[in-house]
């Protein structure tokens, strides 16, 4: 594992490229360019908050409830749309593969890169929002931002970095983890609080790193408190994640060359 991290660092230039074609690929090719990093997650709040304001009303304790979905769906839609870029990138550039040596992370890596720029456009959003509700913004505790976002990268480039490795010699998992990741969305607190489970079953809740990690968002963005004793277990998860997928990532990676 740490002679793949040395050659990913040495390869950082690379990266760094295939991150920049990905990214001027994306919205170059696109009428709204980058509106759609805005769209998706925007688009779903409002449905959400007329579904869950009139007809089936979720208690989010006095938060405008447009405001609590976005900040969830927000780190949601980094999520879901960087495992979902990672699981294709090994079989959509196959041919690459297969005839030049270069670190396969690399392919992986970039489009998880290229989606922090989404990530980024729609958080903006996200302050804009707030204020036009008369949120606070920019508390003490949004100082705890940058630890939720490492967490959140590290266990979405785990998740990313096995389906990436499995789809190569299986090709249904991009359709696998499509669906996984439309169940995952509602076993996580995107649309509801988390106080909506049972306290009973909350530890058991808890073990998806992605309740851990949405819930830390609210926290700190929106109730300017610190996130709870969870988010430890969270970041243990998330480390244990990304570890263990880099480690199969490379182990199969020898493979994947003769897999055309």
């Amino acid at each position: 594992m740490l002679a793949g991290i040395r050659d990913l660092t040495g390869s950082h230039e690379l990266l760094w490229a295939w991150t920049v074609r990905t990214v001027k690929a994306r919205y170059q090719q696109s009428l709204l360019g980058g509106i759609w990093a805005v769209l998706q997650p925007a688009a779903s709040a409002i449905i959400f908050s007329v579904i869950f304001t009139r007809f089936v009303p979720i208690d989010t304790h006095g938060i405008p409830y447009i405001v609590f979905s976005y900040v969830a769906l927000v780190p949601w839609t980094l999520f879901s749309g960087s495992v979902s870029d990672m699981v294709d990138s090994l079989v959509g550039n196959m041919n690459l593969i297969s005839k030049i040596y270069f670190p396969r992370e690399v392919l992986p890596f970039a489009l998880a890169l290229a989606r922090l720029l989404d990530f980024g456009i729609a958080f903006v959003i996200m302050i804009l929002l707030m204020l036009l509700y008369r949120m606070p913004i920019f508390t003490v505790s949004w100082l705890y931002l940058p630890i939720i976002i490492v967490v959140q990268v590290l266990f979405t480039a785990g998740v990313g970095l096995l389906g990436a490795a499995l789809n190569v010699f299986y090709r249904d998992m991009r359709h696998l983890f499509a669906l996984l990741l439309q169940l995952w969305m509602y076993a996580s607190p995107v649309i509801y609080p988390v106080t909506s489970v049972p306290e009973q079953f909350r530890m058991l809740y808890f073990l998806n790193p992605m309740a851990g990690i949405l819930t830390a968002y609210r926290e700190v963005l929106i109730l300017q408190q610190v996130p709870g004793p969870y988010f430890v277990a969270t970041t243990i998860l998330a480390v244990a994640t990304f570890l263990f997928g880099y480690w199969f990532f490379r182990r199969v990676e020898p493979r994947f060359a003769d897999v055309v």
